[in-house]
């Protein structure tokens, strides 16, 4: 699967019957040694527009499988429960990866990341770059 075929098959709104697939396909492609982090972003996108803070690690993962992944996959889509739900479900998970990912987190809202942040302005302007 490509980038421009998950998004014809699931959309940027995916239905919940579509989100197994999706967390699959992101995590295989975590896996590969020659990654797709186009189709690993759009995929981390569908996952964010989902909002299940159960997700939160697997988009984790998947951002810090590789260089090139970290640095394409932005930081904004572990939050699509919102920044506050994401840090309190990151606290009481108390995994090594959820306190990487909530140490990660917290510097990044230090250093402006999140300055406006809010989950609808994020999905309506990722909607944009993917629609036109």
């Amino acid at each position: 699967m490509n980038e421009d075929e998950s998004l014809r098959r699931y959309g940027l709104r995916p239905s919940p019957a579509d989100l197994p697939q999706i967390r699959q396909v992101l995590l295989a492609e975590a896996d590969q040694q020659d990654q797709d982090t186009e189709l690993m972003k759009l995929c981390c996108l569908q996952l964010f527009n989902a909002g299940h803070l159960s997700d939160v690690l697997v988009i984790w993962r998947a951002k810090e499988s590789s260089f090139d992944a970290h640095c394409s996959i932005d930081v904004q889509l572990l939050c699509g429960a919102g920044l506050a739900a994401t840090k309190a479900h990151l606290e009481a998970d108390g995994s090594p990866d959820a306190a990487d990912a909530l140490r990660y987190l917290v510097e990044c809202e230090a250093a402006g990341n999140f300055d406006g942040f809010s989950v609808a302005e994020q999905s309506r302007w990722r909607a944009d770059y993917y629609l036109t």
